[in-house]
């Protein structure tokens, strides 16, 4: 298997340099956990993934994730223009994820009330609608910058105990940091969602990278983009904060492939955010 960081450096080479036609093959980068982003690269041809067709850029790439918790294989199949087929099926490497505790947290948050509700169901289906952005841009195919400095906190895929309540997964990583640190762009990027006050995340903001690959930011501050802006990496989008289900301050990060969440760490340049 091609180790993370080596892999992460080959995607940049791939969207510099595509392959001539007679190189064409299929070809899938990734650490190929359950939780990762794959990139996949099969120049002239079309591809499914379990069946489904994905949208294939005009150097050959494409990408697709594998669930958090996915234990059967993905079929990708790739058929060139020449009528040869390339099929590969893909065994996610199995993970093993901690168990967090959080205290503190104010029990609104935690069993929300029910005239809150309905309110919850609206803002999650405005995130989800966001997620479904099947964009031509590649951005998703260079290694990820660290969105904002500051200390890991919370790790993806971890159970999380809040306020001794068993609660969903955490689709995320932590990035702890004081009120305001600046959040910075990982990738070239369009704004999908901004939001400055959901109730259990906050302020929140969508970056569409492409095929379906989106980053989230939440527990934000404040915003510093609004939905169809143009971004580029390194901009400035929001300001750690605490707003919505947080104890303290700090930047929830998330990742997905459409609907499908993903471990933004793994798809990083570095393995952690310089500190603070």
């Amino acid at each position: 298997m091609i180790q993370r960081r080596a892999f992460l450096a080959g995607c940049g080479a791939l969207s510099a340099f595509p392959l001539r036609a007679e190189e064409a093959k299929l070809s899938l980068a990734g650490p190929l956990e359950q939780g990762s982003l794959v990139i996949g690269t099969a120049k002239g041809a079309t591809v499914t993934v379990d069946g489904q067709n994905v949208l294939v850029s005009p150097e050959g790439l494409f990408a697709f994730g594998l669930g958090y918790d996915q234990a059967k294989s993905t079929s990708v199949i790739a058929r060139f223009a020449d009528g040869k087929t390339e099929p590969h099926d893909i065994v996610p490497v199995l993970r093993h994820y901690d168990i967090q505790h959080v205290n503190g947290l104010p029990e609104k948050y935690v069993s929300p009330p029910a005239e809150v509700l309905a309110r919850i169901a609206r803002e999650n289906a405005l995130v989800a609608e966001a997620r479904k952005r099947d964009t031509a841009a590649t951005a998703f195919a260079q290694p990820l910058d660290w969105p904002a400095k500051g200390i890991l906190s919370g790790t993806f895929g971890s159970q999380r105990i809040d306020n001794g309540k068993p609660m969903a997964p955490h689709f995320g990583v932590d990035i702890a940091a004081p009120q305001g640190t600046p959040i910075h762009a990982p990738a070239d990027g369009t704004v999908s969602l901004a939001e400055p006050d959901f109730y259990l995340t906050g302020g929140t903001t969508l970056l569409d990278h492409g095929h379906g690959v989106s980053t989230t930011y939440i527990h934000q501050s404040a915003l510093k983009v609004k939905v169809g802006d143009v971004v580029k990496r390194g901009d400035l989008i929001g300001l750690v904060g605490m707003k919505g289900r947080a104890t303290g301050p700090h930047l929830h990060w998330g990742m997905n492939w459409f609907q499908v969440r993903l471990d933004p760490s793994l798809s990083t340049a570095v393995p952690a955010p310089a500190k603070a």
